[in-house]
């Protein structure tokens, strides 16, 4: 039966060629996404920046509140949009009013990770909560059909234009904009099963209508509807977590309870960014994850 591993797991994203953590510090970090180079907010780069004197062609400035809000600082030469890649995948990086930029790019090294778990199994099927712009979907898609839900209809539109620039709009990917955790409900009721699920749930978020997600209140029933549409033949939950005052040791013990009647084992930890140069590591969320190796 699945055993929780004690040790805590480091999963580090060490930047490719569109994408670079250049330098962090006092509480912000610098970064390149293809030409481009932007200063955002980071409250856990607690450390000095290596460099005095950053050039950027953009700031996110954070308003007074503490909900996230503020807005763009940028040069005349950021356009709107502009085309990223990483391994297959293909998507448009834009500045959001939500400080990121259409996508995480701390996930890649979950990406591979996903995959690494699905080797061997063929048309293995998965499930994308909480999907966002899909560059997750299309990384799952290499293996076979992906059910991609997000509750905000834009993303699950960018996702798919995401998925056109990738040439990847024949792959069977069903895009659909709903609750994540009423779909997953459904999906019980339906009976059906999944070979991986990943879900990254936000700390607050609205449905499409206008339901309301408190992650303290809903993660638990959610992980245990997750577990319901997985099996002794499954490959993984994959669970990530940002911006909550939670440890990765809660969200271990949540899925080593849940998944107690399934093989395979429940690691947790944290995800970083290597700083290019340094080799610094700015952690960035904290994950717990069952995985059942085949």
């Amino acid at each position: 039966m699945a055993g929780l591993v004690r040790e805590p797991q480091l999963m580090v994203g060490e930047g490719w060629d569109d994408y670079a953590l250049l330098d962090s510090g006092d509480g912000r970090k610098l970064e390149r996404f293809g030409p481009y180079r932007f200063i955002r907010p980071e409250p856990q780069a607690m450390w000095t920046p290596q460099s005095a004197d950053w050039q950027a062609d953009g700031e996110f400035i954070p308003g007074a509140d503490e909900d996230g809000g503020g807005r763009w600082h940028l040069s005349g030469e950021v356009p709107d949009g502009w085309p990223l890649e990483w391994r297959d995948a293909r998507f448009t990086a834009s500045c959001t009013p939500f400080r990121h930029l259409g996508f995480f790019p701390d996930m890649a090294p979950v990406w591979d990770w996903m995959r690494a778990q699905l080797e061997g199994k063929a048309e293995a099927q998965t499930l994308n909560l909480f999907g966002y712009t899909g560059v997750g979907s299309q990384a799952l898609s290499a293996c076979g059909p992906v059910t991609h839900v997000d509750a905000s209809k834009k993303s699950v539109a960018q996702a798919r234009e995401n998925a056109e620039l990738a040439g990847m709009a024949d792959r069977p990917i069903r895009w659909l904009v709903d609750d994540a955790a009423k779909f997953a409900a459904r999906e019980v009721r339906r009976g059906k099963r999944y070979d991986g699920i990943i879900l990254d749930p936000p700390k607050f978020g609205r449905g499409p209508g206008n339901e309301i997600w408190r992650i303290e209140e809903g993660l638990a029933p959610l992980v245990h509807d997750c577990r319901a549409l997985l099996d002794g033949d499954s490959r993984f939950l994959f669970l990530t977590v940002y911006a909550v005052r939670m440890s990765s040791l809660s969200l271990a013990g949540l899925l080593d309870e849940i998944f107690a009647g399934l093989p395979g084992k429940v690691e947790y930890g944290d995800l970083a960014v290597q700083e290019q140069g340094s080799g610094r590591l700015l952690p960035t969320a904290i994950f717990a994850r069952w995985s059942n190796p085949r």
